[in-house]
């Protein structure tokens, strides 16, 4: 395991965001004593979508959306699964705590085996322990993180869990992942605010560079992957949590941020998580993708792809439909 201590973005301990402005109390108190909350309703039944493919042989990249944050992706005969959820709430407990608001879109029961798990940092909606726990019991992947998060993976089972920097590489089955920096934080409790690490990923495969963002606000970091890696074939964006965006601002992009992040990425495609399964902020459940839709009415040419869950993106035929 890497030390965090000799991270260039920890101090005594604490990780910190080169570029963002810290949360104040005084601020986190105002959010909670002025919120209003959109409309969700209590829980939208969909079926789940088909069972996934045993593998993905070749070049060719699918990326199915199970939900919120969570993805398989699937490439060179390998399956990658992302800040896997399965659990009913986001939340240390079973009684308290956002609960989803619909189901995942791929049945725990029907993954294809699974070879490695990438995890973003250690909130709840991103790292959920009991899933975790199923994962290691079942499939033995190997897993990377941030630093400071192995800790947990290790209790959760896991025997081969690689923590990572910022800007570091590791090979990982049949291709490099890339560590990359995000603007967000991490806690799991009151008392260990940016104690771990937060990441964004890049895999390169054989077909080019694939761009998961994990949680984050809009920074330079968009900018900077973009002149290490010129190009995304496809890159995973959020687009909700974001209001009051006064607040949450700085480590939620709006979803006329995302379009941003995707055109300064370029990114030929680009497919919206975060949104739509646990009421994290205070927007409706429908707000992400109402002002997505309307802000890429100035881009008519821009591919930002929103799935349904259980839903599949191909890198060689576009199956998604309209939502």
């Amino acid at each position: 395991m890497i030390n965090s201590k000799d991270s260039a973005h920890c101090i005594r301990g604490t990780f910190f965001n080169p570029n963002a402005p810290k949360q104040r109390l005084s601020t986190i108190l105002r959010w909670l004593a002025t919120r209003r909350i959109g409309y969700w309703p209590r829980f939208v039944n969909a079926p789940p979508g088909p069972k996934p493919l045993a593998v993905v042989s070749g070049q060719e990249v699918v990326v199915t959306f199970v939900n919120h944050a969570t993805f398989l992706l699937q490439t060179a005969g390998k399956n990658i699964l992302i800040d896997p959820v399965w659990s009913e709430r986001a939340s240390p407990v079973t009684f308290l705590g956002p609960r989803r608001h619909r189901n995942p879109g791929i049945r725990f029961d029907d993954l294809p085996q699974i070879h490695s798990i990438l995890i973003s940092h250690n909130h709840y909606d991103h790292l959920d322990i009991p899933t975790l726990r199923r994962l290691a019991a079942r499939h033995s992947p190997t897993v990377f993180c941030p630093l400071g998060v192995g800790r947990l993976l290790f209790k959760a089972g896991f025997t081969d869990v690689q923590e990572m920097d910022w800007q570091q590489r590791r090979p990982c089955q049949n291709f490099t992942l890339h560590c990359m920096p995000a603007q967000h934080f991490s806690s799991r409790s009151p008392f260990d605010r940016n104690r771990t690490l937060w990441c964004g990923w890049v895999i390169s495969t054989a077909l080019g560079h694939i761009y998961v963002a994990g949680d984050t606000g809009f920074g330079e970091h968009f900018a900077e992957a973009a002149e290490r890696f010129e190009s995304f074939v496809v890159a995973l964006l959020p687009i909700g949590a974001y209001e009051p965006e006064w607040f949450m601002g700085s480590f939620h992009m709006t979803p006329e941020q995302a379009v941003k992040a995707q055109q300064t990425l370029n990114a030929s495609v680009a497919i919206a998580m975060h949104f739509g399964t646990f009421a994290l902020a205070d927007e409706s459940m429908a707000a992400p993708v109402q002002r997505l839709k309307a802000e890429l009415e100035k881009f008519p040419d821009q591919q930002f792809v929103v799935l349904r869950e259980g839903e599949s993106w191909r890198s060689a035929v576009t199956d998604h439909r309209s939502r």
